[in-house]
């Protein structure tokens, strides 16, 4: 059983921590009603004990007295209480009104990224998105990882098949863009990612950073390079160069399983051709022969390993970069091999029970973007709603999310939910954006549900299979996020077919579980099923990353299509940026910390205590050039909006470039989160440019924004405030 009881009061639960992708098992003791305590699970085949400071959210988020209950109703005097049958009747007489008057897609619908975090959620949105049938889809994947997706669907057959680093067996790892200690992995799911980089250093191999921000993850490798935001696409096609160049790529040839499912490779060598390391090193501000010995030491390693993560894919060229990083893996041999990059093999094969995805089947209407997989691009939103004419968007739904604040030029967005017909938010507060709907849909908290992670075992860097149960029931008068879908399905689509009807009413009865058992049962693994991931609380594990090619191909032909002409035609886009780049501009980035991840986790009064963290980083020669004071106001500019805040001056950023954390902001009016209140910071994303997008895919680019500075009269702000009193021990990764 995954509670059992210790004496009298106590209980002890063991459970997967679903607060961000590391899947760290936890285990939290109880006394029934309360929760006691949460640390790290040493049993946890995967997590082996460690957790970070947010797992102690689920226990703020669970007992959040600003966390609404049951549903509400927005009226001239305030939020109303209403029952969950009137909430559910007037929810999809909203939807039908809206599509009856201007069109069945004049409805949208926004998905957010804890969505993929819930396992009811992941196994029954299509029942929600079916019965509303719209096209006018957007998500949080074009603020991401989209370009991850996009790749593997061209090169590997599906959105899905996106391989990981080895990073438990690797000899060199060169990260690009990404900060795992702060994030735990990202798209590589890895807990404890200070130990396992520490691992490969012990092992006497090498752990190197190429990153705007000397970040966490920075600070403990064997090297760090600063890169000028956005031009990481010009140093990853001058390793391509280098590694033909230097005659890598013919040397690895021999051993290359890859290489061999790759009928297009050849065309690989003139790819690069025009992108000498000398020619790149300036706009970079990495010399050529730091480019060209980071290839020797890459190629002539044991093993190795290319990973580029955020700082990568949300920039103007993300897609074309995310595509290099593949290549280079593949060229060097380092595809699909032990230290490499390789694909997992989770217990649910989400990959053979989805779509292969596509890309710009269908074109926004305002601003003509591609659609990925039915999903519009998040800067297209805004407009869809504020342009009028046929198709213009009057309702609109969000689901887990809050885009005004984690979707660029927030303050455009604002005005056009306020515009809006008819809104309808499923979601647990009243935030920046759903205090813009008619009513609010609450769903469960996460210590109220079961889980098993469908999406973060699909990029695990260990394949291991945990099943959770929830550990408080919940109360009568709550309802799953899986339950609000299909009432609202029942309601909207009663015309479903019935097979449709009879998977929903199977459901309703046995619960997301019985999706979850036949996806089990139907996986890469003989035998297992819910029943014996139930009498295996801590997990079970499942072993180490295996060579999958050609198997793990979707392609017909099973081989791999790197869709040169695609990806080559961005080139000229590529000369233009060269060509035309101002080295004196200020550029602006985001960046994340490990106590934080989306907007809501700031209403958790132990994850906000402590130094402020949304200030304005920015390198002391910089900081001189405006006449900028550390701890002094200063006004940031962009083409869509200006925001005042603290300067943090630190040489951890590269002169000329700045960085603000996304997911704060929390000023607005209406806003029913007293923590977040308290410590509101300013939206980096009322910065973040609506227009500037990777135009390959229409993903935003949130890295490298132009932004101006001026300095406000200096006032005494005190960084220095005591630090947090959350009982966390960074060694042991416990936190009570």
């Amino acid at each position: 059983m995954a509670s059992e009881k210790s004496h009298t009061d106590e209980q002890t639960h063991f459970r997967t921590c679903n607060l961000c992708e590391a899947m760290c098992g936890i285990v939290i003791k109880h006394d029934g009603d309360k929760v006691l305590s949460i640390k790290g699970d040493k049993d946890d085949p995967f997590s082996k004990g460690y957790i970070c400071p947010k797992a102690t959210a689920l226990q703020d988020l669970h007992e959040d007295s600003d966390r609404l209950r049951h549903p509400v109703e927005r009226t001239a005097n305030g939020w109303k209480e209403i029952s969950w049958a009137d909430a559910l009747d007037k929810v999809a007489a909203g939807i039908q009104l809206v599509q009856k008057k201007h069109g069945q897609n004049a409805f949208g619908i926004y998905l957010g990224n804890p969505n993929v975090h819930n396992l009811g959620g992941m196994l029954t949105i299509k029942h929600l998105l079916t019965s509303i049938n719209t096209r006018s889809r957007f998500s949080a994947t074009s603020i991401d990882q989209l370009p991850h997706h996009i790749v593997s669907m061209h090169l590997f057959g599906h959105m899905l098949r996106i391989p990981v680093p080895d990073v438990n067996r690797t000899q060199y790892m060169l990260i690009i863009g990404g900060n795992p200690l702060a994030s735990n992995g990202s798209i590589m799911t890895a807990p404890n990612m200070r130990q396992k980089l520490k691992d490969i250093q012990a092992r006497d191999g090498k752990v190197v950073v190429i990153d705007p921000r000397r970040t966490e993850t920075a600070d403990i490798a064997s090297e760090h390079h600063f890169i000028r935001p956005a031009t990481d696409v010009l140093l990853l096609l001058a390793m391509l160069n280098e590694i033909y160049a230097q005659g890598y790529a013919d040397q690895a040839q021999a051993h290359n399983r890859a290489a061999a499912l790759t009928p297009e490779l050849a065309s690989l060598a003139d790819f690069a051709k025009d992108y000498s390391a000398e020619s790149v090193a300036e706009i970079t501000g990495i010399a050529a022969k730091k480019i060209k010995r980071l290839v020797k030491e890459f190629c002539e390693a044991e093993s190795s390993v290319c990973y580029g993560r955020m700082g990568v894919s949300v920039q103007e060229f993300g897609l074309l970069s995310q595509y290099l990083i593949m290549l280079i893996n593949i060229v060097t041999g380092r595809l699909d091999e032990v230290g490499g990059l390789m694909f997992p093999n989770p217990a649910v094969d989400v990959v053979n029970n989805s779509g292969p995805g596509y890309l710009g089947k269908r074109h926004s209407r305002v601003s003509n973007l591609p659609d990925f997989n039915g999903d519009y691009p998040v800067v297209a939103m805004a407009d869809e709603m504020l342009v009028e004419g046929a198709g213009q968007l009057k309702g609109f739904m969000t689901v887990a999310g809050n885009p005004v604040l984690s979707t660029p030029n927030g303050e455009k967005l604002d005005k056009a939910f306020a515009n809006l017909d008819f809104m309808v938010a499923i979601d647990y507060f009243v935030t920046e954006t759903s205090r813009h709907a008619h009513i609010i849909l609450p769903p469960v908290s996460p210590l109220e549900r079961d889980h098993y992670d469908v999406t973060f075992n699909n990029f695990a860097v260990h394949n291991v299979a945990k099943y959770s149960k929830a550990l408080f029931a919940k109360q009568r008068s709550a309802k799953h996020d899986w339950q609000i879908y299909l009432e609202l399905a029942k309601r909207l689509d009663k015309k479903a077919v019935l097979a449709t009807k009879v998977e929903r009413l199977l459901i309703k009865f046995l619960g997301p579980q019985f999706v979850l058992n036949q996806g089990l049962k139907r996986g890469p693994y003989k035998g297992l099923n819910l029943k014996q991931l139930k009498k295996n609380p801590h997990g079970i594990d499942l072993g180490a990353l295996k060579t999958m090619l050609p198997q793990a191909l979707k392609h017909k032909d099973k081989q791999i299509h790197l869709n040169v002409d695609f990806y080559q035609a961005d080139l000229e886009r590529v000369q233009e940026m060269m060509q035309d780049y101002d080295d004196k501009q200020i550029l602006l980035i985001g960046r994340r910390h490990v106590r934080s991840n989306n907007s809501w986790l700031h209403n958790s009064y132990r994850l906000v205590k402590g130094k402020p963290r949304c200030t304005l980083m920015l390198h002391p020669e910089t900081a001189k050039e405006y006449g900028i004071e550390d701890g002094q106001n200063v006004k940031v500019t962009s083409r869509v909006g200006s925001v005042t805040i603290v300067a943090e001056v630190t040489d951890e950023l590269m002169p000329k470039v700045v960085s603000i954390p996304h997911g704060w902001g929390h000023g607005r009016k209406g806003v029913k989160q007293k923590i977040a209140q308290a410590h509101a910071g300013v939206s980096v994303n009322d910065l973040t440019d609506d227009t500037l997008i990777d135009q390959l895919s229409g993903n935003a680019a949130v890295n490298g924004v132009p932004v101006q500075l001026q300095a406000i009269a200096p006032e005494a702000t005190d960084l220095e405030t005591a630090d947090s009193d959350v009982d966390f021990d960074m060694k042991s990764g416990s936190a009570a």
